[in-house]
């Protein structure tokens, strides 16, 4: 039957790796976990059994490009899916909602911040949900590197939707997230199904650079191919591109900071090849699927290791040989360090930001709950004097310990509603200008005059031959004289309080939000900075011990496993004799070069040994790892 669903509608004959299991777990209605890694076909492991399902999927993912992706992707086969997250109006949700109870739909996305709105709940409780779906599910973990409190309220939709079973689904897991995942979303039992994270057709690289842009050219040069580039800076990603593009190659730089025209202007510009190379920061990629990316190169080191195996994966989906490299010096690995005092502030300036919140708006002790503010970080920083980035993370860890809401840029895009009846528009005398954006906007958007209709002024600008903001001026002159309803596009972060203002000594910030998660972050820190520096062990190995993954194998193209086989030596061999000349510089610091060819005489056949631990001396010279001085060999 599934392998039926699977061709009728995806045109494929068999399934990948642990797709089918999943399937047939789910199909028996057992909350189940799937660790998949990127790229590795999630998506097939609930869309496949649900339609042989009665009823609707919810899918429960923070990704708004990947909603739109799947819900597209799947109206072009033929099945009924919808989406609803952040930005919609208020009509918008219930019509979709309403659709979803009574239109036959199969699969409905939903962001996590709308599940606990007063419209969703009462829509779902009529829904016929036959599984829950939660991407991304690393996300409901605390000791997750992505933690985000709004997936806390799945545990809740559980309780609503009784006997529905979930599918967790994750790229990156610890063995304790796996755990915690579980706990969290309530297992019956657990049920874990685990797919090896190697990847054999990407090879990782590390590679000392100084002049980082620089091998970053040599690097695109030499392999041909999409490419994206990660740094962690909104203003280094547009600098990365413009000195691409004077070398002549194709590039463009994206950032959560950018308009929602133009993050899809650039996503698709780069997804159809028109641009070959994407500098971004880490907002770009997620629910991004395009499977021949080339390179995912990385001149910042990410934050963690879960954080680079999801970006480094965005590389060779298609199977094909592809890089994954990240360019790295020495002051590298202390601006990550730095990273922990700038994330985990003192507990004393996280309450002295709690109580400059209340009094930025003057909120009295007390009073405040419920209440939600718009939010200029920068204004509110030079108005205390504090450092913007701690008191970003100061935010977010009151956030976490229930005191507010602290949301970042939520990008709203124009929405325009006429507020007049048609008949009555065009009873009216407007000038040229005005009358012939009136037109305009009539025959490009259609329900103007019933609901809330998302426009793009750029467009409309270059369609009655005006400036955006001509156009913009024109639209709030209609606001004015109340013919229309126009609500611009706008950038709003902004803070909620979820409990009343509390007097600062009783501010209290629990050691599992501080100190446990603290420790969590350091531990991410260090093995992120033991994968660039560790000498001598393979790039794979490292990050599949740190998964959890045990009988793990060399994956002999890494940089490392590369740097081996020049020296001719199998693995195991260069191993067996590496291990031997680290015991033996244990006990001494020195030896000249005929004293440990020596030691590895006994039984073998000397003269070819010899070579082969001469070989393995040369590498770890080069290497860095031992030092040779005429003709002493010292570590």
């Amino acid at each position: 039957m599934f392998h039926e669903i699977l061709s009728q509608y995806w045109g494929y004959t068999s399934f990948r790796s642990i797709q089918e299991d999943i399937i047939q777990s789910v199909w028996e209605r057992k909350d189940t976990l799937g660790l998949m890694p990127t790229g590795g076909g999630k998506s097939l492991t609930f869309q496949v059994p649900v339609m042989a399902m009665e009823g609707i999927c919810l899918v429960v993912t923070p990704l708004i490009a990947l909603m739109k992706d799947q819900v597209d992707n799947l109206r072009e086969r033929g099945i009924k899916a919808a989406a609803v997250y952040s930005g919609m109006s208020r009509n918008e949700i219930i019509t979709t909602l309403e659709n979803c109870i009574f239109g036959d739909y199969k699969f409905l996305y939903v962001s996590p911040e709308r599940l606990s709105s007063d419209i969703f709940l009462a829509k779902l409780q009529a829904m016929n949900v036959c599984l829950l779906v939660v991407d991304e599910s690393h996300c409901i973990s605390q000791w997750g590197y992505d933690f985000r409190p709004s997936y806390l309220k799945i545990a809740d939709i559980r309780v609503v939707l009784e006997n529905v079973p979930v599918l967790a689904l994750t790229a990156t897991a610890t063995k304790e997230v796996v755990e915690d995942i579980q706990e969290k979303l309530c297992f019956k039992k657990k049920n874990v199904f685990r797919t090896g994270f190697s990847r054999s057709n990407l090879s990782y690289v590390v590679r000392a650079s100084e002049n980082k842009v620089g091998e970053l050219l040599h690097i695109l040069k030499s392999v041909p191919g999409t490419s994206i580039v990660y740094v962690r800076s909104r203003r280094y990603t547009k600098e990365v591109a413009v000195a691409l593009q004077k070398e002549g190659i194709s590039a463009d730089f994206f950032h959560a900071g950018l308009s929602y025209t133009e993050k899809v202007l650039k996503q698709n510009s780069w997804k159809t090849d028109e641009c070959r190379v994407i500098v971004s920061t880490n907002a770009f990629g997620m629910g991004i699927d395009k499977p021949d990316v080339r390179t995912v190169i990385h001149l910042d080191l990410p934050n963690s290791p879960e954080e680079y195996f999801q970006e480094a994966g965005r590389a060779g989906r298609d199977g094909l040989t592809s890089y994954s490299i990240i360019l790295y010096t020495k002051a590298d690995s202390a601006k990550l360090k730095k990273r922990i005092s700038d994330s985990f502030p003192e507990r004393d300036f996280i309450k002295r930001v709690y109580e400059a919140l209340g009094n930025y708006f003057q909120i009295a002790v007390g009073s405040g709950f419920g209440r939600v503010f718009d939010f200029d970080l920068h204004d509110f920083c030079k108005s205390f004097k504090f450092p913007q980035l701690q008191a970003h993370h100061a935010l977010k860890i009151l956030e976490l310990a229930g005191y507010v809401e602290y949301t970042e840029e939520i990008d709203s895009r124009s929405r325009l509603r006429f507020q007049i009846f048609r008949d009555e528009l065009y009873s009216l005398k407007f000038d040229s200008d005005i009358d012939g954006l009136i037109h305009t906007i009539l025959r490009s958007y259609t329900g103007v005059f019933a609901d809330d209709v998302y426009i793009d002024e750029s467009m409309l600008a270059a369609r009655i031959g005006k400036s955006k903001q001509e156009v913009y001026e024109m639209l709030v002159t209609l606001s004015r004289l109340r013919y229309i309803n126009y609500i611009p596009a706008k950038k709003t972060p902004f803070i909620i309080f979820t409990s009343s203002r509390e007097e600062n000594h009783f501010v209290s910030i629990p050691r599992k939000i501080y100190e446990e998660r603290k420790k969590r972050f350091e531990h991410r820190i260090y093995s992120m900075i033991d994968y660039v520096e560790r000498q001598g062990v393979c790039r794979s190995r490292i990050l599949l011990i740190y998964f959890g993954e045990s009988d793990v194998k060399d994956c002999g193209c890494c940089d490392v496993c590369l740097k081996k086989n020049k020296t001719g030596l199998t693995n195991y061999e260069f191993k067996e004799i590496e291990e031997k000349l680290n015991n033996l510089f244990k006990t001494r610091v020195s030896y000249r070069i005929n004293e440990l060819v020596d030691n590895f005489k006994e039984g073998l056949d000397t003269d070819e040994r010899s070579e082969k631990v001469i070989r393995v001396i040369r590498f770890k010279i080069d290497m860095g790892e031992l030092s040779l001085e005429d003709d002493r060999v010292s570590v």
